[in-house]
């Protein structure tokens, strides 16, 4: 059995599932079949059963029984209205143009000091870049998934959300590169590279698909890529130094996606 690393952690690797082919499936997924499915990627029936316990008091996942009775486990609603925002981000083309931005100003009372530490990693999480003390900022896209995530977490009293643009006094590109840590996300679209770019230029010299290596390479692929959205907000080319390595990484991405989805989905019986 292959090594699951730090990076493709047990949890991480479940949560990828249900949004590549799990939420797909007319009703909850079998527990037999998710310990199949997760065996493929290298991770063992009991890292499997905690990894489910903890989405599950996570209010992700939820126990149910399938139509023949079988015991499996289901998204909750919360879960699927995150793998939706999740997929605006994961399937999406950077824009051509600067569209505008959001705002998020909040001020939280000294006694409820611990909701000021959730929502600022909670914006971070979403790829806001810090503007100034109190004052994030992100491209004006991401209002809706803002919105939910601070309804979701009840954190929408602390906070005032505005859309606008940049104007000035510093060039939006100068200022960009204050408000993000630009070199840190470069690297981590590197690291996509330097691991999943062997692997795209592997498959680019076969001629089949094997079904359980596609639903694998596809499924590390995808656990991979899905956090890199939430680190690099999707700036404009105009905004970004030159050579920016997240457009090659997100080449990658949609050619392993295009080449090994739909054999994956066979592999996971949710194909035709």
């Amino acid at each position: 059995m292959i090594n699951v690393s730090e990076q493709h952690a047990p949890r991480s690797l479940i949560v990828t599932f249900y949004g590549a082919y799990g939420r797909s499936v007319p009703g909850p997924v079998p527990v037999s079949e998710l310990i199949r499915l997760l065996a493929a990627v290298g991770v063992d029936a009991p890292s499997v059963r905690s990894s489910v316990s903890r989405l599950k008091r996570r209010g992700l996942l939820l126990s149910a029984r399938t139509a023949a009775g079988a015991a499996g486990y289901a998204l909750s609603q919360d879960a699927r209205q995150l793998l939706d925002d999740g997929d605006r981000r994961i399937y999406a083309t950077a824009p051509e143009q600067d569209e505008g931005w959001v705002l998020a100003v909040f001020s939280v009372p000294e006694s409820e000091r611990q909701k000021r530490h959730v929502l600022r990693s909670r914006l971070a999480g979403l790829g806001f870049g810090t503007a100034a003390p109190g004052v994030w900022i992100a491209p004006a896209r991401l209002y809706e998934e803002t919105r939910h995530t601070l309804v979701r977490l009840r954190l929408g009293p602390y906070v005032d959300l505005f859309r606008g643009e940049h104007l000035g006094f510093a060039a939006t590109a100068e200022a960009v590169a204050r408000w993000w840590d630009l070199a840190g996300i470069a690297k981590q679209h590197e690291a996509f590279l330097d691991r999943h770019a062997p692997v795209l230029h592997g498959w680019e010299r076969r001629e089949e698909t094997p079904t359980e290596e596609a639903y694998r390479d596809y499924l590390l692929a995808l656990d991979s890529w899905r956090h890199l959205p939430y680190a690099d907000p999707g700036l404009p080319a105009a905004l970004l130094p030159a050579d920016w390595p997240g457009v090659r990484s997100a080449a990658v991405f949609r050619a392993l996606h295009a080449r090994l989805r739909e054999a994956g989905a066979r592999f996971a019986g949710t194909g035709s």
